[in-house]
């Protein structure tokens, strides 16, 4: 052979191994730019097909109004798009009320009661002012008001979700490497109570989780990147942060996600001060700030103070004592909704277990290059599990969930915040592993594991999706309660009652 391969694979009198063949066609121009360009188009293909999936599934089921809650955000949304922004009269409230009762659209039909403000609106509250405003956080209405407007509400968690797609897409791919990224969305987009979410349209539930989730992304790549303009990776944390302020308006108990990332940003600072870009913690930590501020401001408009909500005091309990009777309730009830937290568990298990192996060796320098990605790996690691421990704590304690005979999907959505985490913890196994095992092409591999993996995830989300939907389909709809209605109770009613004070 006199060609340049042939040349190669004899010389010095030995004949190349297949593998060696291999790398020396990748050597030859354009070869391995041409198999990295056709590997980075697979994995964008295959991080859309995810999120496709999920909006077929979502738009090939009509919608319903399900709970108590789909009622209250629901009456928000249109009354922000007829220009009532805070709270409303009495004669306002009574208009909106019988203006939702003739426009019920696809849901059930909408039941009147007596009381002040009708079955067609749940869970609001009536101001010492006499004005009415919804006990619900403030945030989601006004993130889906133009989509309402549009007459396209159904696309509004999609469209947060695919930001929070691409912010996992982009964070994944940068901190785990080539299907980093498609395999974290996959797994985002899999589960039970992300279909279920995204199809209850009047709830904010998969938009907070969508916007934590692209802001952990856009955190995690700005950290990451340590090559890329300071400049990009100061507007890219800066945009990371700006998401999570948007999930903490959507709902307050998200603060938890907005502290931790506070606290990585800080850490990763004070550990290497090349992982932010210089003047980068003003930008991030100034905006957190201007928020908090932001929020104190409305609530005092809205509620009356810089620390209250719409919720009555007592309506929402918090105790550590609660924590055994969910500790034994809710396991059933996550596994059904968000089966990747196995993966997610087992990605925690094997960063820690990977870290501890490589301190031990840390006196070889040959492998300084990697103990230093596997520190990085493991504070990663460390601050996505923050969050999503933080989030799961909290409810851990929340008294109403401790009672039995609640379906899956009136509980698991309090623990919906954490999937973007979990997606990217359960992702780190899928593509790391083949590496560190060292096959003859790893690539595919990564891409036949994490391929086989986010399918199983889809099964069961497709069956969890349709399971957590038939005892809402069928028997009598739920009771409808008016915080403020004569004989409304604040707190969680008798055994088996589908009110729910969220």
């Amino acid at each position: 052979m006199n060609d340049v391969t042939g040349t190669a694979a004899t010389r010095g009198g030995r004949v190349a191994a297949p593998a060696d063949i291999r790398a020396l066609a990748l050597a030859r121009p354009g070869g391995g730019a041409r198999r990295g360009t056709a590997l980075a188009r697979l994995e964008v293909m295959l991080a859309v097909a995810a999120f496709a999936v999920l909006c077929g599934v979502v738009l090939s089921v009509a919608p319903r109004l399900v709970e108590p809650d789909d009622y209250a955000y629901r009456a928000s949304i249109v009354a922000i798009t007829d220009g009532h922004f805070l709270s409303l009269s009495t004669a306002q409230v009574r208009a909106l009320a019988a203006q939702l009762t003739r426009s019920a659209g696809p849901g059930k039909p909408v039941l009147t009661a007596p009381g002040p403000l009708g079955g067609s609106i749940e869970q609001w509250v009536r101001l010492p002012s006499g004005r009415w405003i919804s006990e619900k956080n403030p945030g989601y209405p006004f993130l889906a008001a133009p989509f309402q407007a549009l007459g396209i509400i159904r696309l509004a968690p999609l469209f947060y979700g695919a930001l929070g797609c691409l912010g996992l897409f982009l964070g994944g791919r940068r901190w785990m490497g080539r299907f980093g990224g498609a395999a974290a969305v996959g797994l985002f987009c899999s589960s039970g109570a992300a279909l279920l979410f995204a199809w209850r349209a009047y709830m904010p539930t998969f938009t907070e989780a969508a916007l934590i989730a692209a802001g952990s992304g856009a955190l995690l790549w700005a950290i990451v990147a340590e090559d890329a303009p300071a400049r990009r990776r100061t507007a890219t944390g800066l945009l990371g942060f700006l998401a999570v302020e948007a999930a903490v308006f959507v709902r307050y108990t998200n603060f938890i996600v907005l502290g931790c990332a506070v606290a990585a940003v800080l850490l990763a600072r004070w550990l290497r001060a090349a992982s932010i870009p210089p003047g980068a913690l003003r930008w991030w930590l100034g905006s957190a700030t201007l928020f908090c501020a932001g929020v104190a401001a409305f609530d005092d408009a809205a509620y009356g103070g810089p620390f209250k909500t719409g919720y009555r005091p007592g309506e929402i309990t918090l105790s550590l004592g609660a924590t055994i009777a969910n500790s034994r309730l809710m396991p059933a009830h996550l596994i059904q909704a968000m089966p990747m937290l196995v993966l997610g568990l087992a990605g925690i298990a094997a960063i820690t277990l990977r870290r501890a192996l490589l301190r031990r060796a840390r006196a070889d320098q040959s492998r300084a290059d990697q103990s230093r990605a596997d520190r990085r790996d493991f504070l990663v690691g460390t601050a996505l599990a923050a969050s999503w421990f933080g989030i799961w704590a909290l409810y851990a304690t929340y008294t109403w969930t401790t009672q039995p005979g609640l379906s899956t999907l009136q509980v698991a959505r309090f623990y919906v915040p954490a999937i973007g985490a979990i997606a990217l913890l359960g992702a780190w196994p899928l593509v790391r592993l083949p590496r560190l095992i060292r096959p003859p092409d790893r690539a595919r591999l990564a891409v036949a594991t994490s391929s086989a993996a986010v399918a199983v995830m889809a099964c069961l989300g497709l069956w969890s999706f349709h399971d957590m939907l038939t005892p809402r389909h069928s028997g009598s709809p739920p009771p409808h309660c008016n915080i403020g209605q004569p004989r409304c109770p604040a707190k969680p009613p008798v055994l088996g009652s589908s009110r729910d004070p969220r």
